[in-house]
């Protein structure tokens, strides 16, 4: 049986999650980039095509297709030209069978600096992971990932500390222009600049397993609740309560799907001591039962 523990803010569920595999790197630095291998696992006991988290990004550029990804429940189907972005925490599964062709870049936390960080949004998971950029856009982020590998596979030119500076500029570049696809919209270019909000969705995605407060949240952060209404509403279109009863939601499910935890258990890991008030949550916002959903699943 899984163990289930609160560990620095997050959820320890049973759900496999793999580190960056720095062994794999060219010289051990935080990134890699090469040609997509399907095959290829994350560590020697991940098959690609099974449930799992890694803690570390993932950026797909596709170059051939159509294959179909699973990220948090919603199968997204990729064709030559688009790019898939899975950030860290995220439940995945690659589709066996399918010929993923193309790049693919993976990147460790703390790679980069705070500021490039923030810059790129590497942590906006309110945003899709499926980008189908237009051919200026596409052609463009393939010419700077290029580049990054070029440097990447370039291990002899230069020191170690010169080249991982030169990757870290090459790549903060590449992510500019991928988030700036990201957030090309109004609605997300909005959000982004919306500090309230970031701070509030930061909150939320750090203590959602313990706090259901919407005045908790409003208290901690040092805004007024209808500061907070105002915020979140602009952003997304929803009250603060129903963002974190989404991100309950989701996180209810992928307990329920993937580990073999008792329900009651999984209650509690998303902060309902109670089992019967954790179905009656369940319910109101899937018109399922906790039960009915798992035997949906399996």
């Amino acid at each position: 049986m899984a163990d289930i523990s609160i560990q620095g803010g997050r959820v320890g569920d049973g759900i496999r999650t793999f580190p960056f595999p720095v062994e794999q790197s060219v010289c051990g630095v935080g990134m890699q980039v090469g040609t997509m291998d399907p095959g290829q696992a994350w560590h020697s006991d991940a098959p690609p095509d099974r449930i799992h988290r890694i803690d570390f990004h993932v950026v797909m550029v596709f170059g051939g297709g159509p294959v179909r990804h699973m990220v948090d429940f919603t199968e997204y189907e990729a064709k030559a030209g688009d790019v898939l972005w899975i950030r860290p925490g995220q439940v995945h599964r690659f589709t066996a069978g399918s010929e993923y062709r193309g790049t693919v870049l993976t990147m460790q936390p703390g790679f980069l600096p705070r500021a490039t960080v923030e810059a790129t949004g590497l942590y906006r998971y309110d945003l899709p992971p499926l980008l189908r950029p237009d051919a200026t856009q596409l052609a463009a982020l393939c010419a700077s990932l290029a580049h990054l590998q070029r440097e990447y596979e370039d291990a002899a030119t230069l020191p170690l500390s010169l080249r991982t500076a030169v990757l870290r500029h090459c790549l903060s570049a590449f992510l500019l222009r991928l988030s700036h696809l990201a957030a090309s919209s109004a609605a997300a270019a909005a959000q982004r600049a919306d500090t309230t909000f970031t701070l509030f969705r930061e909150a939320v995605e750090r203590d959602f397993a313990t706090n259901h407060s919407v005045s908790a949240y409003a208290d901690a952060l040092g805004y007024s609740r209808r500061t907070l209404v105002r915020a979140v509403g602009a952003a997304t279109g929803d009250t603060p309560k129903a963002f974190i009863d989404k991100r309950v939601v989701l996180e209810a499910k992928r307990l329920l799907a993937h580990t073999d935890l008792p329900i009651g258990r999984v209650g509690a890991a998303v902060g309902f001591p109670d089992a019967a008030n954790f179905s009656k949550f369940f319910h109101q916002h899937t018109d399922r039962t906790p039960a009915s959903f798992r035997a949906e699943l399996r």
